[in-house]
């Protein structure tokens, strides 16, 4: 099983059910060959919203995946002082550096992201990562 640990734009894209991401998001969430990982973070990302719009479905479906999710990556003090070390290192923003950091100590084979190839997400060396929002 390939551990895979997907950002919020990966899970938004395949919840909302269409436009140009939502093909590629679901062959990434449907591959029987990965072991999911999430973490709080991911949920608070996606969740509220759908949640605060009655987007009931798009509620369901994320929940319905965190369900599945094989790990649930554990955030604490110690992660805290890894991820300001990483977002320091490749100029991540916040969150950037809490997903990449939790998808590199559960020991993930790949971030997988809406993040253009450009974004500053992709300049770390603690996990590969993918995006899905490519031409």
């Amino acid at each position: 099983m390939k551990r895979t640990y997907v950002d919020s734009g990966v899970l938004i894209a395949a919840a909302r059910g269409s436009g140009r991401l939502f093909d590629r998001a679901m062959a990434i969430l449907a591959d029987p060959s990965r072991e999911f990982v999430s973490s709080a973070y991911v949920r608070l990302e996606t969740v509220p919203k759908a949640v605060f719009f009655n987007r009931t479905a798009e509620a369901e479906f994320y929940e319905e995946f965190f369900k599945y999710s094989a790990i649930w990556a554990v955030f604490d003090d110690a992660t805290m002082e890894k991820c300001f070390e990483e977002a320091c290192r490749s100029g991540l923003s916040a969150v950037d550096a809490i997903h990449v950091v939790l998808a590199a100590e559960a020991g993930c084979e790949e971030l997988i992201t809406t993040e253009k190839p450009e974004k500053p997400i992709h300049r770390t060396q603690r996990v590969r990562t993918i995006s899905i929002d490519i031409d």
